[in-house]
C-alpha cells in the first residue's frame, strides 16, 4: 500500500510561518516593556515621599548668606526658616516695643508653687476704740490716710472723762494745800512752836494728798486721757482717740455726732510695710518645705515683677475638712504696691538637694504659640526669626528651657506678639498669592 506524498513545501508557506513567530515575539517584548514601565511608575510613587523628605533635608542644610547651615540655628528644623526672618528698622522696633535679653545660665532650684491671699500683718494691726462711751465731735482722719504713732484719729466728748478730770483737778488743789500746810508745820516745828504730833499729822496729810492726786491721774490715763490742766482751769470732757503705731487707716466707722462704744472700733490701723501671704499646703508637700525657706511672690497686678519673701510659719494641725495646712510667707512692702486681699502666687524653695544646678530661664512673656508650638523670637543676623522651644517648669515668673535655645541667644522679651502678627500676616499673604 502506497502512502500519499506530502505536498511540497513552498516559499510562501515558509514565509508565513516566519511572520507569525516574529509577531508573537514582538507582542512579548511589548508586554514586557509595559510591565516594566508600570513597575517603575509604582516604584516612583512609593518612593516619592522619601525623595521629598530627602529634598527637604537637603534644603534644610542649605547654607545661608553668612556661610552657616540653617540647621545650626534651629530655624529650618523647627519649620521657621530664614524666609520667615523679619527685618525691621529702628523706628519699627521702637513702635512695636521690642526688647531683647541675652540668655544666661541661672541657678535652677526646685520650688513648690501655691496660690495665696495677701493679708495684713496681724502682729501690726490695731482696732482703735474708746475706753469709755463718748460722742464723736471731730474726725480729722480719713480712710486710707497714712498716720504716725500717737496721731489723733477722732475727738470724743465723754461725761465719764469729764468727771474723772474734775476729780483730778480737785486732788491737785488738795495736794497743793496739804503741801503748803506741811511746809509751814515743818518750819514751826523747827522753831519748837508746835508739837511734834502736829508736825507728823501735817506730813501724813501731805502724803495722803499726793496719793490721791496720783490715783486721779491714773484714772484719767486708764480712760485714755493724759492728766493736764485746762487753760481756763475748768474740767475737760473731750479727749482724743489716737493710733498706737504708724500705719494706714484701712477701716473707718467714726461718724460725727454718733455715740461711740468701747466694744465697737471706730478705726482699724494696719502697718502695711510688711505683709503676710497666706497659703494652704497639701499633706504630701509638708516634707518638702520648712520654716525659713526663701519664697518668691507674684501678683497679677505686676506680672513683670517678683517680690522676695520668706516662709515664717507652718501650722501645727491639719484642717480636717480641706486636708491642708496653713502656711505664711512674709514679704516687704515698703512702697505699698501690694494690697491686702490681693490674690498671689508664692513659689517656695523646697528643702533637700538644694537645687537642680544651672539652666536657662526664659521670661514667660517671651513665649508665644505658633501652630500650637511654643515659640520664641531670636535676634540674629540683623533680623528676628521664630524658633520652636521645649519648655519645662515655671520658676519665679520664668520658665525653664529644656531645648531649642543656648546661652548667649538674644531673645525677644517684649513685643513678641507684634512679631507673631507680622509672621502670620506674611504667611496669609503667601497663601493668597498661591
Amino acid at each position: 500500500m502506497r502512502h500519499a506524498a506530502a505536498p511540497p513545501r513552498t516559499f510562501e508557506n515558509t514565509h508565513n510561518g516566519s511572520n507569525d513567530m516574529k509577531n508573537t515575539f514582538h507582542r512579548a517584548i511589548l508586554m514586557t516593556l509595559c510591565l516594566a514601565a508600570l513597575a517603575l511608575a509604582g516604584c516612583d510613587k512609593s518612593q516619592s515621599p522619601q525623595d521629598g523628605a530627602a529634598k527637604s533635608a537637603a534644603a534644610g542644610k542649605t547654607a545661608d548668606k553668612h556661610g552657616h547651615e540653617a540647621e545650626k540655628s534651629g530655624g529650618h528644623e523647627d519649620g521657621h526658616g530664614e524666609e520667615e526672618q523679619l527685618k525691621l528698622g529702628a523706628e519699627e522696633i521702637a513702635a512695636a516695643g521690642i526688647k531683647t535679653e541675652e540668655l544666661q545660665e541661672q541657678e535652677v532650684s526646685e520650688q513648690l508653687t501655691v496660690t495665696a491671699t495677701i493679708r495684713p500683718n496681724q502682729d501690726r494691726i490695731a482696732h482703735v476704740a474708746p475706753r469709755v462711751p463718748g460722742r464723736v465731735v471731730k474726725v480729722p482722719a480719713n480712710l486710707g490716710d497714712a498716720v504716725k504713732a500717737g496721731q489723733t484719729l477722732a475727738v470724743l466728748d465723754s461725761l465719764e472723762v469729764g468727771e474723772a478730770h474734775s476729780a483730778w483737778l480737785q486732788a491737785r488743789t488738795a495736794q497743793a494745800l496739804a503741801k503748803a500746810d506741811f511746809e509751814r508745820a515743818e518750819a514751826l516745828h523747827g522753831e519748837q512752836i508746835i508739837a511734834r504730833k502736829d508736825h507728823l499729822r501735817a506730813h501724813a496729810e501731805y502724803e495722803k494728798s499726793k496719793a490721791a492726786l496720783a490715783a486721779a491721774g491714773d484714772r484719767l490715763r486708764m480712760l485714755g486721757v493724759s492728766p493736764a490742766p485746762a487753760a481756763d482751769g475748768k474740767a475737760v470732757s473731750a479727749f482724743p482717740l489716737t493710733t498706737p503705731f504708724a500705719g494706714t487707716v484701712i477701716e473707718k466707722h467714726a461718724i460725727l455726732g454718733e455715740l461711740a462704744q468701747p466694744d465697737k472700733p471706730l478705726f482699724t490701723v494696719a502697718d502695711l510695710s510688711r505683709l503676710w501671704i497666706e497659703a494652704n499646703l497639701f499633706e504630701k508637700d509638708l516634707g518638702r518645705v520648712k520654716v525659713g525657706a526663701e519664697a518668691v511672690v507674684t501678683v497679677a497686678a505686676y506680672p513683670d515683677e517678683t517680690f522676695a519673701g520668706k516662709l515664717t510659719y507652718i501650722a501645727a494641725v491639719v484642717d480636717k475638712e480641706t486636708r491642708t495646712v496653713s502656711a505664711r510667707v512674709e514679704v516687704a512692702n515698703a512702697d505699698g504696691r501690694l494690697k491686702p486681699e490681693m490674690f498671689a502666687t508664692a513659689a517656695i524653695r523646697t528643702s533637700g538637694t538644694g537645687g537642680k544646678g544651672k539652666g536657662l530661664l526664659l521670661p514667660e512673656e517671651a513665649v508665644v504659640l505658633m501652630q500650637g508650638q511654643p515659640t520664641v523670637f531670636i535676634e540674629e543676623h540683623g533680623g528676628f526669626e521664630p524658633r520652636a522651644v521645649e519648655l519645662g517648669e515655671k520658676l519665679r515668673g520664668r520658665v525653664v528651657v529644656k531645648a531649642g535655645l543656648a546661652a548667649g541667644d538674644k531673645v525677644v522679651t517684649a513685643g513678641t506678639y507684634a512679631l507673631k502678627a507680622r509672621i502670620m500676616k506674611s504667611q496669609l499673604g503667601e497663601g493668597h498669592a498661591h
